[in-house]
């Protein structure tokens, strides 16, 4: 059974005409057949619709201070900004840096662009500047490491010293950021100064430095003193930049001229060791001659006090029995007798002889007697 309208018209009819279809038109076409939707009708009922959702209309002030409120909201929230571990905000205000405003890890609020901007370098990362080589992709010298790998830039490595010797010395520079706002704001390209103010540094601890000094006992002195001039160096840049080490990895005489070199320092270590045995020799002959000189000088000492000592008691003896002379002579010419004939028998083999011509007196020679028991004990 086919629709036919009622009352004249259809629900979304004018009214009017003979049978339209649901989509409205009053007479028909000459086929008799449904007509298409209307897009611009429907477009048009939707703005209506709109509008009449919106309180007061689409077009009134309280509609559009809503819109530009929300708008505001969403810039508002747009300037939050969070800073993570081991980075350090850095607050702009208009593309200027402001110093002093340096945001801490966390959760933080600035204004939003175009009005602000934060930049968040990370402050904790050690970075590396080698100087005098370049390292040869991931087989680089690691830290703590000895001698470097890769090519060799000798227009970097090839330093004076202070006594006109040219040495090859190769180093590395461990650095991070101190102060982001200075690190990203007072230098131009942060890697570059580093390295050129590293080899600057270095360039003049080595001229100050002997050649033999600064490939042996003086190359941590030299790294020392290099970390503490490129620090100074840098802050002066006010960098914001931390030296952490100055490594040297390689010092040694260019290669054109390292076999003759090393000829050479053989020859001083022969030398030092002839001059440390020699000395050796010396310390031990020395000590022994002075003390058989000390030794023959305190004999010399005693024996001359022992000659001085019998000569004044032989002195005053003589003195005083020159005095007993004086007062009794044939007594004490008596006694000298007797003493010096004493002195001559002690020592003597005594036979005794009877004057009146007996013969041979007995004699017992305790003495004698005595010595040899003496010796038999």
């Amino acid at each position: 059974m086919a629709w036919k309208p009622q009352g004249g018209g259809g629900p979304w009819g004018n009214g009017g005409g003979n049978g339209g279809g649901p989509w409205g038109g009053g007479g028909g076409s000459a086929g008799g057949g449904n007509q298409p939707p209307d897009i611009e009708e429907m477009l048009r009922r939707s703005q209506d619709n709109f509008k009449n959702f919106m309180p007061g209309g689409f077009g009134s002030g309280r509609a559009i201070a809503l819109a530009v409120l929300a708008a505001l909201v969403l810039w508002m929230i747009s300037g939050t900004f969070r800073v993570d571990a081991g980075h350090q905000g850095v607050v702009m205000l208009f593309g200027k840096h402001v110093p002093g405003e340096n945001a801490t890890p966390g959760l933080h609020w600035y204004f939003p662009a175009p009005i602000g901007k934060v930049l968040t370098p990370n402050v904790e990362a050690v970075r590396r500047i080698d100087v005098g080589f370049r390292a040869a992709g991931d087989t680089a010298a690691a830290f703590g490491r000895g001698a470097s790998v890769g090519r060799d830039v000798l227009e970097e490595s090839l330093m004076l010293t202070q006594d006109q010797n040219i040495i090859d010395v190769d180093f590395t520079v461990q650095w991070k950021v101190k102060d982001a706002g200075q690190y990203l704001f007072n230098i131009r390209d942060p890697e570059v100064t580093v390295k050129l103010a590293a080899e600057s540094a270095m360039r003049e601890v080595i001229g100050q430095t002997d050649l033999e000094k600064a490939l042996t006992s003086d190359r941590e002195l030299v790294a020392d003193k290099s970390r503490n001039l490129l620090q100074d160096i840098l802050d002066k840049y006010k960098s914001g930049i931390t030296v952490i080490q100055v490594q040297l990895l390689k010092g040694d005489p260019p290669a054109q001229v390292i076999d003759a070199f090393n000829d050479v320092q053989s020859a001083r270590q022969d030398l030092d060791r002839l001059k440390n045995e020699a000395q050796a020799y010396a310390n031990k002959i020395v000590p022994t001659a002075e003390g058989q000189a000390a030794k023959m000088v305190q004999q010399a000492e005693a024996y001359k006090e022992q000659v001085s000592k019998e000569a004044e008691g032989e002195a005053k003896r003589f003195l005083s029995v020159y005095e007993s002379y004086k007062v009794a002579k044939d007594v004490t010419t008596q006694r000298l007798y007797l003493e010096a004939m004493e002195e001559i028998m002690s020592n003597s083999n005594k036979v005794i002889l009877d004057k009146n011509g007996g013969g041979v007196v007995p004699y017992l020679a305790l003495p004698e007697l005595q010595k040899k028991s003496g010796g038999e004990k």
